[in-house]
């Protein structure tokens, strides 16, 4: 694959958008995808980790050799060990016969291991040998085999506090932490939604066979008002389900029932605040944070989705109000 022109970034391998925190990320992944550095791809669940893994592999020499990818909170840890290194017949109950684990089918290609924090404890430590020491051992065997393989590894925590909660080996995280790829959240580049669900508009309905093809303005500003909890995972399933349920070429909002952005568009439309030309933009914040308090009765963990903050931030806000005697307890009883 070749690098791509700051004009052809608008779908950069299987990543699609055109903000600046994207257009990092798109740069990070060109600076080390020649390498054969390890790389630690971080984000909230549902943001793309993988793409980013197979991104790196497509751009890399080894593009052309297995690319395997193995969830570690999705295996139970009787087998995991089995699943990464293989083992032979008869090693325990069930193994009628001998079975490659992850490290050899991957042999000469890239190995991603997702969720790396929900690995268990005793099986980072024998990870960490596999890397110093490029072999594997299945188990049952006495024999090691050695494996040429390039580590991607994804979590969805914070790494040093996966570290402090003991929940990643230090050494471990040192290894696999050569290079770092932070991928942000929907919701931190909210201008690349259009361009992204247009994008999946038209891959999904080719996926299902469908007439969909494009969003009308009322659809897409739905998506917009939406905050987006689960991502680029959470919107996707969203657009799925649209498309498939879409008789025409194009999606309307209507299509995106009885999914919770239909509530949302309707409780923008009830409510709007009116203000004169002039109002200082302190003013209109403020105002806009007490009407959306008041509507959701208080309820801060509401109003905060609703306004596309977080909850800390809303909460510094009613401080900063407070000690300007802009805010009294009564108008705000804490929920």
């Amino acid at each position: 694959m070749s690098v791509l022109t700051d004009q052809d970034r608008s779908v950069y391998g299987e990543l699609v958008g055109k903000s600046e925190s994207i257009q990092k990320v798109y740069f990070l992944i060109e600076q080390v995808a020649p390498s054969s550095a390890s790389v630690l791809i971080t984000g909230e669940s549902g943001t793309g980790k993988e793409l980013v893994a197979r991104t790196i592999h497509k751009m890399s020499p080894r593009h052309d050799k297995p690319f395997v990818a193995i969830n570690c909170s999705a295996i139970p840890e009787s087998l995991m060990e089995s699943e990464l290194f293989g083992h032979e017949k008869g090693a325990f109950t069930g193994a009628a016969s001998r079975r490659q684990g992850c490290f050899e089918i991957a042999d000469t290609g890239t190995l991603l291991l997702d969720e790396i924090g929900e690995m268990p404890a005793l099986l980072q430590a024998k990870l960490l040998r596999v890397i110093e020491e490029r072999a594997v051992r299945r188990l049952g065997s006495r024999k090691e085999i050695e494996v040429d393989v390039r580590l991607l590894a994804a979590t969805n925590r914070h790494p040093q506090q996966a570290v402090s909660e003991g929940k990643l080996r230090s050494d471990l995280l040192y290894r696999l932490n050569v290079f770092g790829i932070h991928l942000p959240a929907l919701h931190e580049r909210k201008e690349d939604l259009p361009l992204l669900a247009q994008h999946l508009v038209k891959q999904l309905a080719e996926k299902h066979g469908r007439p969909a093809r494009f969003l009308s303005h009322a659809a897409l500003e739905a998506l917009q008002f939406h905050s987006w909890p689960g991502n680029v995972r959470e919107l996707r399933n969203v657009i799925e389900r649209a498309v498939i349920i879409c008789s025409g070429e194009q999606v309307e909002r209507h299509h995106f029932a009885p999914y919770p952005i239909e509530q949302r568009e309707r409780l923008r439309n009830e409510d709007t605040l009116s203000l004169p030309v002039g109002t200082p933009l302190e003013e209109v914040e403020r105002q806009m944070i007490m009407r959306t308090l008041q509507k959701t009765k208080n309820n801060k963990t509401r109003a905060a989705e609703l306004l596309g903050i977080s909850l800390k931030t809303l909460h510094n806000k009613l401080n900063l109000y407070r000690e300007r005697g802009l805010l009294h307890d009564d108008d705000d009883n804490e929920r």
